[in-house]
């Protein structure tokens, strides 16, 4: 089931409402009409001319509105109603077609007439999957038969016919049925439960409105200049704008609708969510439980806000989810999530230090170990003239001296997982480790090149040091690891970054016309590029590291370079700088020896290697056994598999082993540093 509120509805929005407590305001209308024909408003056609005016005029890309344009709207469209493939007909997608040359010049003009025909269209579609699932449910209890689901249908043709969307839906249902089986439900309730979510299906169809359809395909636009430019829609603004005033309170965790489930996006520093370690990018939320007896809620199939309105909470209350594993692919078993919902608070998503003595070839070391989750800045602290206001840059040179204090020989600066967040910070952050100079580059639309320049000549430490990074560090954290490998300052280890080089500007769309009473809503729109010192991008291409240990993403799926419509990875003229000697082309040439011998001897790094391997194909495995044994036996080996881990993680007493092994290898290329400077 594909949910109304798709990935194009950004999740900035979903997190705060996560995040924080209030009344959310739904953009449904009720009705029980299933046969509703939706149509566009006279404010969505001025909305449309509006914004497709600000796109080509204003937008980093210089896009023109055209045909190849239209092309590429009309198949976002169609991908975010069914991107599975699971309810309209082939026939239907030829019909389609007509609308391939002609979406452009109606955009331009503000005729929505493609969007709402198709997706009234879709929306027979849909009630005519719902009514098949729910009268067929009772007769798929047949498991015995060697039957296939491949859960991934992003590459296959849609159905020729009723007949063959049939086969497809059977097998479909069946997964979801021997899913509810091998936990022990009785065909009762797995029938009830089932029957239940198409049911509730049904009820979100039939609340659609002209607005949630016009908030969807005008996205479609919107992704097809580039993934992080987007529309919000009045309520889904006045949501923002109002939450952004509210203390912090929930989980901590940015959700996202993807076909019948909601997902974890992201994990955000200091919340519960992170706390747990249990909670990762990309697992599927089956079911939600109030409390510690409360039971559980199905919520395949929901909306994504009556998901969000059922997770978040008062501060202090239990909150229990019902979760699949995304490293365990097509054959992981649910695991329960136990949370305390809590305000989320600048402490929590502080930077903190760590002291690690290592002990090497005879000799003990002390390494520094400073984790920044995210770059933050207490604006309204700083504007009120609080001395003690947070910002990542006064956390972290605090925890740099105190390690100082404590005899440190070398320091990593973890920046794993750290999305980003303010410019300021990472420019200011640089300056702790530069004597001054300049930072980024930053393009504007017009050509015009800004340089973000550290002018405090004070270094908080001079000593051997390394970035350590991952598919996850995206944005202000490549900024400062790539003023850190340009400046020859430190050396980057870990997973070539996300690529995120592109700078947004939220712009209330009544600015646009001001005559225009109602409320018209936002649009996050892509003004700029950051460059490196030297001139190259950071977009699509990230920061390469120095050394690449192995990490369980897969850069295919994940990263900018996995978004279709990403801005391209370019260069412009570098800046000048005067680079240090602390990272020399020698000194790496010899540290990646180093490593290579390790990555053939020590038994931690092979271990670490093999665990990334099978994760990887678990994760890869999308064929979902319909028979009933065989599932058993595929689910019993990944438990056995999980089970095994888990005992010698407890059993490894080892006391000079770091549990981190990200962090392990760190420091023992951080020694190799220290041993090539001596």
């Amino acid at each position: 089931m594909n949910n109304i509120i798709t990935k194009t509805q950004k999740s900035v929005v979903v997190y705060l409402m996560l995040m924080l407590s209030g009344v959310f305001t739904a953009c449904a209308n009720a009705t029980d009409d299933s046969s509703l024909v939706l149509k566009p408003q006279p404010i969505h056609i001025k909305k449309t001319v509006l914004l497709t005016s600000l796109l080509n005029n204003y937008h980093y890309r210089k896009l023109p509105i055209a045909d190849s344009l239209g092309n590429v709207v009309l198949d976002l469209y169609l991908n975010d109603l069914d991107g599975s493939k699971i309810y309209f007909l082939q026939t239907d997608i030829d019909q389609f077609k007509k609308y391939k040359n002609t979406i452009d010049d109606a955009l331009k003009g503000g005729d929505l007439t493609a969007a709402y025909e198709i997706f009234n269209l879709y929306t027979q579609r849909v009630m005519q999957r719902i009514d098949y699932a729910i009268k067929n449910i009772d007769n798929l209890y047949d498991f015995s038969k060697d039957e296939q689901y491949d859960a991934n249908r992003e590459n296959v043709s849609w159905a020729k016919d009723e007949k063959e969307l049939n086969q497809i839906w059977d097998k479909f249902l069946k997964s979801q049925i021997l899913s509810l089986k091998l936990t022990g439900k009785e065909q009762k309730e797995i029938s009830e439960t089932i029957r239940g979510r198409y049911e509730r299906f049904k009820k979100t169809m039939q609340q659609t409105n002209a607005e949630d359809v016009y908030e969807i395909y005008i996205n479609t636009l919107m992704t097809a200049y580039d993934p992080h430019t987007s529309y919000f829609s009045p309520i889904s603004s006045d949501n923002f704008n109002m939450q952004m005033r509210n203390s912090l309170e929930g989980i901590g965790a940015v959700l996202r609708s993807e076909n019948d489930f909601t997902r974890i996006q992201e994990v955000r520093p200091g919340g519960p969510a992170f706390k747990s370690k249990m909670l990762n990018v990309n697992d599927k939320i089956i079911a939600v439980a109030q409390g510690d007896d409360g039971e559980f809620i199905d919520v395949v199939g929901w909306r994504l806000d009556e998901v969000v309105q059922k997770i978040r909470g008062p501060k202090g209350t239990v909150v229990r989810l019902k979760v699949i594993p995304a490293e365990g692919g097509a054959n992981a078993l649910p695991i329960e999530v136990r949370m305390v919902r809590e305000k989320i608070t600048f402490e929590e998503q502080s930077a903190q230090k760590q002291l690690i003595t290592y002990n090497k070839d005879g000799k003990t070391y002390k390494i520094g170990v400073v984790s920044v989750p995210s770059f933050y800045f207490d604006f309204e602290g700083y504007q009120k003239g609080d001395p003690s206001y947070k910002s990542t840059t006064k956390d972290v040179k605090k925890l740099v001296e105190e390690l100082k204090a404590e005899g440190i020989n070398g320091l990593v600066i973890d920046l794993r997982d750290n999305g980003g967040g303010s410019l300021k910070e990472a420019i200011d952050l640089s300056g702790l480790f530069i004597k001054d100079g300049p930072v980024v580059q930053v393009r504007n639309s017009d050509g015009s090149v800004e340089v973000g320049r550290d002018s405090d000549p004070t270094k908080i430490w001079d000593g051997p040091m390394a970035v350590l990074v991952n598919r996850s560090s995206a944005s202000a954290s490549e900024i400062f690891a790539g003023a850190m490998q340009d400046y020859h300052r430190a050396i980057v280890i870990g997973e070539q970054t996300y690529g995120k080089g592109t700078v947004q500007s939220m712009i209330d769309v009544n600015k646009l016309d001001k005559n225009e009473p109602e409320k018209m809503g936002q649009i996050n729109l892509t003004l700029a590029k950051f460059y490196r010192v030297t001139g190259s991008s950071t977009q699509h291409k990230g920061v390469t590291p120095d050394i690449e240990l192995p990490m369980p993403y897969d850069k295919a799926r994940f990263g900018e370079s996995a978004e279709k419509s990403a801005l391209t990875w370019d260069v412009i003229k570098g800046t000048k700088f005067t680079p240090y000697s602390d990272v020399t082309p020698q000194m790496l040439e010899k540290v990646n020896k180093f490593y290579q011998q390790r990555l053939q001897n020590d038994p931690h790094l092979r271990k670490l290697i093999a665990d990334i391997e099978e994760q990887r194909k678990d994760r890869e495995n999308t064929i979902i056994s319909l028979n009933e044994e065989k599932r058993k036996i595929e689910q019993q080996e990944f438990e056995q598999r999980q089970n095994e881990k888990k005992k010698a993680l407890e059993s490894d007493q080892d006391p000079n082993k770091v549990k981190d092994a990200y962090v392990e290898n760190a420091i023992e290329i951080i020694i190799q540093m220290i041993k090539i400077n001596s």
